[in-house]
């Protein structure tokens, strides 16, 4: 169990970085994502044939595999729009909703019963985000689209954790990464139509910032990500996601002055959500020495 949250955590620092890498790239939001799962199934291949990793699984199995991928897919397009649309700070903040979403979706999926201490917890976050809604009004599309991230992440946590305990993390990603490319990339010419960019394609420092997007906060945490699922549920994982807009928030204030930008109903919020991850984690620390 100590390794699994090594992992978790090690993950959680790494996705810390992603939301700036949404910020300096100057690619949308879509075209951010493609390429960035597009990368990342690459790497991912080249790992496999390194590490000679079976990939024999059946049609079938790698199908539903990938349609995890094209749900966690989404839920970067949604996030990377909240944070064009907003701030690193508020984007990374509305992601906090993953563990809203999982207190009721975990035990209807699951069909397990609801937990009461997880309900309680994931409305303490749930005050946060309504607060930062109610009071930062010139920020509501990012926050509304910041929002709809967390739900399609926290169906792929869900999914995800099945596919964790049969099959290798890196061949799970690897076709998790393939369905992502696929899936948006039918979906993109649709998706530009409605948004269109003025660049489609990625220049040098865009590319250098996507392979390091790919490799460090994509392919690496997700394969701690699928690790740290085998023994760990989905809602204690999301929920210690939270400490995610910490380590965003301080490289925004630090390095692009969005302190300048957020409320003191901004802090109100946040203090809701840190209060909910200290307060599982003390819950996960009682159980385990008890």
């Amino acid at each position: 169990m100590n390794k699994a949250y090594i992992y978790l955590h090690g993950a959680v620092l790494l996705l810390g970085l992603s939301p700036v890498f949404g910020k300096i790239i100057s690619l949308n939001e879509g075209l951010l994502t493609f390429y960035r799962v597009l990368f990342s199934a690459i790497i991912l291949f080249f790992i496999l044939k390194h590490f000679k990793v079976t990939q024999a699984l059946h049609f079938k199995e790698k199908a539903k595999i990938a349609q995890t991928g094209i749900l966690l897919t989404f839920s970067w397009v949604f996030f990377f729009a909240g944070i064009k649309y907003s701030n690193i700070s508020i984007g990374v903040v509305c992601f906090c909703m993953a563990s809203f979403f999982t207190a009721f979706l975990e035990p209807i999926l699951n069909k397990s019963p609801f937990r009461i201490s997880d309900v309680l917890l994931s409305i303490l976050t749930l005050l946060g985000v309504s607060l930062i809604f109610h009071f930062d009004s010139s920020y509501r599309l990012g926050i509304t689209l910041g929002i709809i991230s967390p739900l399609f992440y926290t169906l792929y946590s869900i999914y995800n954790k099945r596919w964790a305990n049969h099959y290798d993390s890196k061949l799970i990603n690897y076709y998790q990464m393939i369905g992502g490319t696929i899936g948006l990339g039918l979906t993109l010419p649709v998706y530009l139509f409605f948004f269109p960019s003025e660049k489609l394609f990625p220049d040098l420092k865009d590319i250098s910032y996507l392979l390091v997007l790919a490799s460090l906060s994509t392919v690496l945490t997700y394969i701690l990500l699928t690790e740290a699922f085998k023994e760990i549920s989905a809602f204690t994982a999301n929920l210690s996601m939270n400490l995610e807009p910490i380590y965003a928030i301080i490289i925004a204030f630090l390095f692009f002055g969005e302190s300048k930008e957020v409320g003191f109903s901004f802090y109100i919020g946040l203090s809701f959500v840190v209060i909910s991850v200290l307060l599982q984690a003390y819950m996960v620390s009682k159980k385990t020495t008890s």
